[in-house]
């Protein structure tokens, strides 16, 4: 007889009241993100949840030209803040009243408040910087992160807190170490539109965060999870989820990533997919 399939309960604090969410990035994945947010918002709401999503995007680039292929704005918008850009279009058209923090988020810059911290960084600085900053933040429900490459890329949802017991969703830095672990970072925002489109297929960003949407959308609407990520190759149109299962994720530490992985270590789950990028 097949053994039930684990799942994770969402935590009761996030059924209180206005959920509040940071989302550390404006780029092509935030952006892509960041404006399906009022979707989720509105489900909720529908759904009869007290308050819905109460959003703070932060990011402390700004709009360049080569921007306006790959993302969500328009030349006119060249020079001005991506997060005060996304936010105040996304107020105006949605009658929002969510905020942009025009700044990089620090080391030293305080979490808690926040119930959700969403990931869209593209270093392992950044990254490993997000999973402390989560870690210490006392409010900080779930750690939501994604990073991508070329075209492939992966998906986590973890608790950067203890006391969940062993069905406690580890994150990100404890299931692919790799991904905060000091080391070579891949090169720079690109200084042209070609650069970018020769870097990253176009919609890789797009998939990733319609992935991440979905996530959190199956998180409110059914109050569980049976998978909290997945492995994405869109070169070869597979996925690979994440199951919430102790003895999986103990299988993951073990393995470790595969050098430049887009394979499997050989166990029944997938390698990290790296290199990770914006």
């Amino acid at each position: 007889m097949a053994e039930p399939m684990k799942t994770h309960r969402i935590s009761p604090r996030l059924l209180e009241g206005p959920v509040k969410m940071l989302v550390v990035g404006a780029g092509g994945r935030g952006a892509a993100f960041a404006s399906g947010l009022p979707y989720l918002h509105q489900a909720m709401r529908a759904l009869g949840h007290p308050g819905g999503l109460k959003v703070t995007l932060a990011d402390g680039d700004t709009v360049s030209e080569s921007n306006c292929v790959r993302q969500p704005f328009s030349l006119h918008e060249v020079g001005r803040n991506k997060a005060e850009v996304l936010i105040t279009r996304l107020n105006w058209f949605w009658g929002l009243d969510w905020s942009a923090s025009p700044h990089f988020v620090a080391a030293d810059d305080e979490l808690t408040g926040y119930h959700i911290v969403v990931g869209c960084v593209d270093s392992r600085a950044a990254r490993a910087m997000l999973a402390e900053s989560s870690r210490r933040a006392w409010s900080v429900v779930y750690w939501l992160d994604a990073g991508n490459g070329n075209d492939f890329g992966q998906v986590v949802l973890g608790e950067p807190r203890g006391g969940g017991g062993e069905m406690r969703l580890p994150t990100v830095a404890e299931l692919l170490p790799d991904v905060v672990a000091p080391g070579r970072e891949e090169a720079g925002p690109s200084c042209s539109a070609a650069e970018a489109l020769a870097r990253q297929a176009p919609f890789t960003n797009h998939v990733l965060a319609y992935h991440m949407l979905y996530l959190l959308g199956q998180l409110f609407r059914h109050g569980e999870l049976s998978h909290h990520g997945l492995f994405l190759n869109l070169a070869e149109g597979t996925t690979q989820p994440i199951p919430v299962d102790p003895e999986q994720w103990a299988q993951m530490m073990a393995d470790g990533p595969a050098v430049g992985g887009r394979g499997t270590t050989g166990a029944s789950t997938p390698a990290p997919l790296l290199p990770l990028a914006a």
